[in-house]
């Protein structure tokens, strides 16, 4: 049985009017039908540029943003009630690692009380027992464990991260949103901060919702990847279908878009861009509708999926 299954999750935003004799503008479809499924113990990445819905989803699915319609299930159950909001007893579940690392700590709290506040609100410790507990989380996201009474502001941006995700793994979830989590740090420190993902992944068997723009990193990262454009998926496959047999016209944009560092190579990329931009001007109507939005997905083969103007089914 799948961890997290997502069906047909439409999230829409009411547009504000100009002025009480003006028409209600139709709404933002941020969302507009995606589905997909994440086992126990795999990444799935979501990818697109901004804009394309992969953070709405995020939130959506931990209940940060309302979602119009669709399911959301949760190791075998539902994850909201008929009033949409999140069922009792699946925050502890399902934590989330946001993209900047200090906004999303509160600066005037002390790292013992950043990293405590999950306890506090789900388990009953002592406070000799509660700071042995943030010690321990301290130990097991490589940061000093005298650090608990220091401020957010005297650590750097892969160390803030590394609180961020001591607080989010406080309370052994199963699954994780990261929202990209290291794209506001260095290069240098990127690294370091996904092999700790990585190995923490293993360590306490989490599954991952992985979010990002960054190609390079979804697939360091991801087993599985959705790749959105405008709300819509346009493609959906393993890493390997989606990087060495790219279908659609916007995930061969994206591919051909990753830097490149040899010469040789660059030639070859230009070369690339070339072609499928040709493709893109001469088959615009192949890969999207009148309104420039992806068609359904249709099955390719294995896990691959495209969107096509062609009848089929959906990922």
């Amino acid at each position: 049985m799948a961890l997290l299954e997502v069906q047909d999750l439409k999230v829409y935003f009411q547009r504000r009017r100009a002025s009480l004799f003006v028409p209600r503008p139709a709404p933002m479809k941020a969302v507009d039908g995606i589905s997909f499924t994440i086992e126990p113990g795999e990444t799935y990445g979501l990818v697109g540029e901004s804009g394309s819905g992969k953070t709405t989803t995020g939130r959506a699915i931990i209940g940060l943003y309302p979602a119009t319609s669709g399911k959301i299930i949760f190791n075998g159950q539902p994850l909201f009630d008929g009033a949409r909001k999140l069922r009792s007893g699946f925050n502890r579940d399902i934590q989330m690692i946001f993209q900047d690392p200090y906004s999303s700590l509160n600066p005037k709290k002390r790292v013992l009380d950043i990293i405590a506040e999950p306890l506090r609100n789900y388990e009953r410790l002592s406070p000799s027992e509660e700071r042995a507990a943030v010690q321990q989380l301290l130990e097991q996201v490589g940061l000093n464990t005298d650090s608990i009474y220091k401020y957010p502001h005297e650590f750097s941006g892969g160390q803030r991260q590394r609180i961020g995700i001591a607080r989010a793994i406080a309370l052994r979830p199963k699954l994780i949103i990261a929202d990209e989590p290291v794209s506001a740090l260095d290069l240098s420190v990127q690294a370091q901060v996904l092999n700790f993902l990585k190995d923490i992944q293993t360590e306490l068997g989490l599954s991952y919702l992985f979010i990002s723009h960054d190609l390079g990193i979804i697939k360091h990262m991801c087993d599985r990847i959705g790749i959105m454009y405008r709300g819509r998926y346009v493609e959906q496959g393993s890493a390997s279908e989606l990087f060495e047999q790219p279908e659609h016209i916007y995930t061969k944009r994206l591919l051909a878009a990753i830097p490149v560092h040899e010469p040789a190579e660059r030639e070859r990329r230009a070369e690339q861009r070339a072609a499928i931009q040709a493709e893109y001007e001469h088959a615009y109507d192949r890969y999207f509708d009148s309104d420039g939005l992806a068609y359904p997905l249709r099955h390719l083969s294995g896990t691959h999926y495209a969107a096509s103007h062609r009848a089929g089914g959906s990922g």
